[in-house]
């Protein structure tokens, strides 16, 4: 079973899953439903979560580590503020074509700005305190990493949203039984979970839904308190 919860239910939250307004959006669930490519993006249940989080929020400003083919940046920017704005990171080439290509498609070049090349780089070029939102959907490897940065860029009152954070139910296992090659990544995942969870920064929960999903409310304090 790849999914964190039964797969009975996970089959009937995503029948549930209306289908998008935007035809970029439609265009590229129709490429995954038929594998026609095998694109990485956010679950139907995590898009649905998402939309109605953001609804709420209506961020001025997003920031999103990991564009991969465009589908979560066209997605939330349905639900920004009036003249809000997403800026979006992606590492890959081939896959910053595609968003590139996806998001003029969707007529959002104005509200949608992708920085071409790794996040380590790209990150300390941003001003503080400058989102309401980052969405971090990147190489589970790299959260704990990315943790000070995201951190820095957020606003008081902001919110860090984190995609795959359970690595399909394994973090939760003891690191003995998990493939050698996956020891790193649950390692860090682990410390990152540890880390949002148990720092005055954010006040943070874990939701089991796609592959596991974090929130984390910042609240302003130090992290090394």
């Amino acid at each position: 079973m790849s999914e964190i919860s039964y797969s009975y239910i996970v089959e009937y939250i995503r029948a549930l899953h209306t289908p998008p307004a935007s035809s970029v959006l439609l265009e590229i669930e129709k490429k995954i439903a038929h594998e026609i490519e095998h694109w990485p993006i956010i679950k139907p249940e995590v898009a649905d979560f998402m939309k109605v989080l953001l609804s709420l929020v209506k961020p001025s400003q997003i920031l999103e580590i990991g564009t991969a083919v465009g589908y979560s940046s066209i997605l939330m920017s349905d639900c920004l503020d009036k003249n809000g704005h997403i800026t979006t990171i992606e590492r890959f080439p081939h896959m910053a074509d595609q968003a590139k290509a996806n998001i003029k498609n969707a007529k959002l070049q104005d509200k949608i700005t992708l920085l071409e090349g790794d996040a380590v780089q790209l990150l300390p070029t941003l001003n503080d305190e400058s989102y309401d939102v980052i969405f971090m959907d990147c190489a589970k490897g790299q959260y704990i990493h990315f943790l000070p940065e995201c951190k820095r860029l957020l606003k008081n009152g902001g919110l860090l949203i984190t995609d795959n954070v359970l690595h399909k139910g394994t973090v939760a296992r003891s690191r003995y039984l998990i493939d050698r090659r996956q020891r790193t990544t649950h390692s860090r995942l682990r410390e990152f979970l540890w880390t949002i969870t148990h720092t005055p920064d954010f006040t943070s929960s874990v939701i089991p839904i796609g592959d596991g999903i974090a929130l984390s409310y910042k609240t302003g304090g130090n992290m090394n308190d």
